[in-house]
């Protein structure tokens, strides 16, 4: 079944975006790849390669000590602290009133996808910096404006947004840059791996980024077999789907991608 099929059978449930292409940076197939949504934790990609930048430039050290608290300004106005609850990476609120180094939260960050840790790196990296680099790679339409769980922000309709093409420009910006090895290598370390691993080969490299809330389901990763050249691939997807369906709906993209790796063009 093609990618476009798989498409069609959830028609109507919600709104889907794919993009997949190699380093290039060229598409071989797109599917509603401009509408951002929700950008859940995708966002917390750029904040690492924004955080690269400012170590690459002696601005900040991974070994610098942070000291983890859960007390952050607002994009809206006043503070706010990231709810325990919908965090499920609990590492980072055992240290609470510690001091850890920020490569430790970059790696809880990325690996763990912790919400604590990314608001930490946030902080020091600035909202600004890590919107900067999505819109650098990005059309412009994708954005990072607050941190994780600022309520006051997203009530106010401050929101963090991201479209699969935009995703997709910032890992071929990644997966190209000699400099950027930390992150790919922080990337292929996640734990969390039910949608684009999940649809090739157990023991392929896949640097990938994902991202979940309600309705929300996101993917994005450069997938790199050992018999064919690497390829990008990102689904973003808010629906009505229940979600152990819609991380199957990736993976089954993903697979469809992985059996066309050698001639990617031919994917439909």
């Amino acid at each position: 079944m093609g990618i476009a099929e798989l498409l069609d059978g959830v028609a109507g449930s919600g709104e889907f975006g794919v993009w997949l292409g190699r380093l290039d940076g060229v598409p071989v197939f797109q599917h509603g790849a401009e509408r951002t949504h929700y950008s859940a934790s995708t966002m917390k990609l750029p904040v690492a390669m924004a955080m690269l930048r400012k170590v690459d430039a002696g601005e900040l050290a991974l070994d610098q000590p942070v000291t983890v608290h859960n007390d952050f300004a607002s994009a809206a106005g006043g503070r706010f602290g990231v709810n325990p609850a919908e965090d499920e990476a609990p590492a980072t609120w055992t240290k609470l009133g510690e001091q850890v180094p920020l490569g430790w939260l970059a790696t809880e960050m990325i690996t763990r996808s912790s919400n604590l840790a990314t608001d930490l790196v946030l902080e020091l990296v600035g909202i600004d910096a890590a919107n900067a680099v999505l819109a650098e790679y990005g059309s412009g339409l994708s954005a990072i404006r607050r941190g994780i769980d600022d309520a006051a922000a997203q009530a106010a309709g401050i929101s963090n947004e991201m479209s699969a093409a935009d995703l997709a420009a910032v890992l071929v910006a990644v997966g190209n840059d000699p400099a950027a090895g930390y992150v790919r290598d922080l990337l292929a370390a996640n734990t969390w791996n039910g949608e684009i691993p999940a649809g090739v080969p157990a023991g392929t490299r896949v640097e990938h980024k994902n991202g979940w809330d309600t309705r929300i389901r996101h993917d994005g990763g450069v997938v790199r077999p050992d018999d064919a050249e690497p390829f990008v691939l990102t689904m973003c997807t808010t629906s009505e789907l229940p979600d152990t369906e819609a991380q199957k709906l990736i993976a089954a993209v993903a697979a469809e991608a992985w059996e066309h790796r050698h001639d990617l063009e031919t994917v439909r």
